[in-house]
């Protein structure tokens, strides 16, 4: 899913979206409640037209920002509460809260406030923590959930980088009978085979005919690893992000779109080389994929 953190993928309207034949984006529920606000969306008939996107939307919910704004959040049993980075405003979001809102957006798919912990945290306790809070949390969502015949409520399967923790925080949502399934909690500095082995152990658990995100992830790598073990559904900002300084992914590696500027930059260095005397060694760059 490409991400359209505040109701857009910046470089691209949605006509293009389409155009590219994108099914789902993604959306975040923190900054969203921020700006423009949740009431003002409902008002508006949600998201979709908000957007005017007609195709389907997901929104997260919120959880992600206790990792990505830790230094502003307080996490207790009650919910965390976070520190507007733009106006210093405090905002509790509990999974009470954080349901309302995604109700009010109207994405078709939204998701359990869970309790994220860094996968390189060296805290076992905390980690262990986070997975039984998480646990209690989903059902405070689903009792909070107010569209289920709309929207779909997709939990999330936290527990660090421990195997036993992951295999039983699975086995608990799937007692829950949710629409969906999301891996979290990984893609935050783990090493590859630390990764890879946390999902496969999440997919091998999770039904195969309800949908298996991992969520956060979108490097080629990763993507084709993924989809190899089992999971139907990503999210990350990487594909838009490289995409807007030239950079392409393709199935033969990347292919890097070198502006007038950076051409004409290349151009000064190799006029500037010519110039070496002999036994003067150029710098080697990185080759960054193939150049168009």
């Amino acid at each position: 899913m490409p991400v359209g953190t505040m109701a857009a993928v910046k470089g691209l309207t949605v006509d293009e979206l389409e155009a590219l034949d994108v099914p789902i984006i993604l959306g975040n529920t923190y900054h969203l409640a921020l700006r423009p606000g949740t009431e003002l969306l409902d008002e508006l008939g949600g998201l979709h037209d908000f957007m005017g996107w007609r195709r389907s939307i997901l929104t997260d919910s919120g959880g992600f920002q206790m990792v990505s704004l830790l230094k502003l959040a307080n996490i207790t049993e009650e919910g965390v509460t976070f520190q507007s980075p733009s106006d210093g405003s405090q905002m509790l979001l509990t999974p009470e809260k954080s349901i309302q809102l995604q109700n009010e957006i109207g994405a078709d798919i939204i998701m359990a406030l869970d309790d994220v912990v860094s996968s390189t945290t060296p805290d076992p306790e905390r980690v262990q923590e986070a997975m039984h809070r998480t646990l209690r949390w989903i059902d405070r969502c689903i009792a909070a959930h107010k569209k289920p015949d709309k929207q779909n409520l997709f939990g999330i399967v936290q527990g660090g980088l421990d195997l036993d923790l992951r295999a039983t925080c699975c086995h608990e949502l799937i007692k829950r009978n949710l629409p969906g399934y999301a891996i979290g909690g990984l893609s935050g500095g783990e090493a590859k085979d630390e990764f890879w082995k946390v999902v496969l152990c999440c997919t091998k658990l999770l039904p195969p005919n309800k949908p298996r995100y991992c969520m956060g992830v979108g490097y080629p790598i990763d993507l084709v690893v993924c989809v190899a073990l089992g999971v139907d559904m990503f999210d990350c900002v990487y594909p838009a992000r490289t995409a807007r300084f030239g950079v392409a992914l393709t199935d033969n590696g990347n292919m890097v779109r070198r502006g007038r500027g950076a051409r004409e930059k290349e151009g000064r260095k190799e006029r500037k080389g010519s110039k070496k005397g002999i036994g003067e060694e150029k710098e080697e760059e990185e080759d960054p994929g193939r150049v168009f």
